[in-house]
């Protein structure tokens, strides 16, 4: 098993793409790139700490690639939003890839490469870290499967993201 750190946007939506794809065992919501220790959901959103809103992955690179995983990261989100995703606005909804070795790194590059091909050259996702991770508060973990499905902004946010994932990344979405 191997561990990737993407951040896109709110993490309920990420999150929620990633427990769909085949290959991908655990999906944690958590804040990485910030300079305050553990720090907590309200800090984060104030903007004031420097965090993401990230997921960390846990995946097989038997069934989905590091270079898949990024695919699928900036083909759910838009990638040329700088420092928000819709009406998330602020450096905490920043999107970026926080690579783990310089393998990840190389790969995350080239995932920008294709990206930037597919939008013109308007793709602002950042290569971080490394950084320490630091996962969300409990009630923040796997929230579209139960709060989410009754939270308005979840609801107007994550379908589409989904069906976006089943339309372009077909043969990566769990059955």
């Amino acid at each position: 098993m191997e561990t990737a750190i993407v951040a896109g946007g709110c993490f309920w939506c990420t999150e929620a793409v990633f427990r769909d794809v085949i290959g991908v065992s655990e999906v944690e919501s958590g804040y990485i790139g910030g300079s305050v220790e553990n720090p907590t959901y309200k800090q984060v959103c104030s903007g004031a700490t420097g965090h993401a809103e990230a997921i960390k992955l846990t995946y097989d690179p038997h069934a989905i690639s590091y270079a898949e995983i990024l695919d699928v990261f900036l083909g759910t989100h838009d990638p040329t939003q700088l420092n928000r995703q819709g009406n998330d606005v602020g450096t905490q909804y920043r999107s970026a890839i926080f690579p783990l070795d310089d393998a990840q790194r190389a790969e995350a590059e080239a995932a920008i490469a294709r990206s930037n091909g597919e939008h013109g050259g308007k793709v602002v996702t950042a290569i971080e870290g490394p950084a320490p991770w630091y996962p969300a508060e409990d009630y923040h973990q796997e929230y579209w499967e139960g709060e989410g499905q009754r939270n308005p902004y979840c609801l107007a946010v994550i379908p589409p993201k989904l069906m976006k994932l089943r339309k372009s990344f077909q043969t990566k979405v769990k059955a």
